[in-house]
């Protein structure tokens, strides 16, 4: 009985050291305070991040009321996206900069708990410092919403966020999934890709813990809805030309006279939003994929 005890002891005291290492740990004040934001280029960070496609209110007729509500079903329960418009007690507009720093690059609220994955801030965490000032300061430009955040619907364990470190400990690293590049081109589109789009997010399988296998890197991978598959995007897989993908993301058109739907439609009335050079620099990216 006393060796049970001690194996008890020891298991919780390795668990309380793990939760202790990985605790969230917010960005400083300090690291983004020589930093000015520019609204003008924060609206294109917001288009490219696809801000809009999750946290648009559903059936809303204003594209920049983010006063969320959406849900997406998966194998953890449902989570609901929260409202992230600028109004002060209900969305974003009583957040200090480094607050919402910590949420985009760290998945860390301003309570101090660790964010679902669910927002993808393990792509995010690879954005640039600038680019979320940038962002930032033009999501204090768009309108406000009173509507109030619901409650994800998940079940146990998962309602506890505690773990979530653990998770963030295995799976989320600033690190490039393609890591040479060749052009300066190339190198925009894994930004784009791995970082701001967030593409991986969908177009890759998930193991078990939902964490992306990288294995499969943007090879396809079920529907959460569970209809369907989504496409895969790999030049294994895809022999579209860099054209047709570059025409793609700004019409939704694709080279067999099809078009995009569901989610996919969000993303390309996003990037026909965005400067060419960028539709490009993503085509060339998959192209540069080994």
């Amino acid at each position: 009985m006393r060796y049970v005890l001690i194996l008890l002891i020891l298991i919780a005291a390795l668990a309380g050291g793990a939760l202790y290492l990985t605790r969230p740990i917010p960005v400083a004040e300090s690291r983004l305070s020589s930093l000015s934001g520019d609204a003008a280029a924060g609206e294109l960070v917001f288009y490219a991040s696809g801000c809009s496609s999750c946290h648009l209110a559903p059936e809303s007729e204003d594209p920049m009321l983010l006063a969320g509500g959406q849900r997406f079903a998966t194998e953890f329960g449902t989570f609901v996206a929260p409202n992230i418009s600028s109004h002060p007690e209900q969305g974003l507009g009583s957040w200090t900069q480094a607050q919402f720093a910590s949420a985009v690059l760290e998945g860390v609220s301003p309570e101090g708990a660790h964010y679902y994955p669910a927002f993808p801030y393990s792509s995010y965490t690879r954005m640039t410092d600038q680019d979320v000032v940038d962002l930032w300061a033009f999501m204090q430009t768009l309108p406000a919403s009173d509507a109030a955040s619901q409650p994800h619907e998940l079940a146990l364990p998962f309602q506890f966020r505690q773990p979530l470190g653990i998770w963030k400990a295995l799976y989320v690293t600033d690190g490039w999934r393609l890591r040479r590049v060749e052009t300066p081109e190339v190198e925009r589109g894994r930004y784009l890709v791995e970082a701001l789009g967030h593409c991986g997010e969908c177009h890759t399988e998930r193991n078990l813990l939902g964490a992306l296998d990288q294995d499969t890197w943007l090879a396809g991978a079920p529907n959460p809805s569970g209809q369907g598959r989504i496409p895969a995007i790999h030049p294994d897989r895809l022999n579209w030309s860099d054209t047709d993908i570059a025409y793609y993301l700004e019409t939704g058109f694709t080279p067999d006279f099809d078009s995009a739907g569901g989610s996919m439609a969000a993303v390309v009335r996003n990037y026909a939003k965005l400067p060419p050079e960028d539709r490009a620099a993503v085509a060339a990216y998959l192209k540069a994929l080994p």
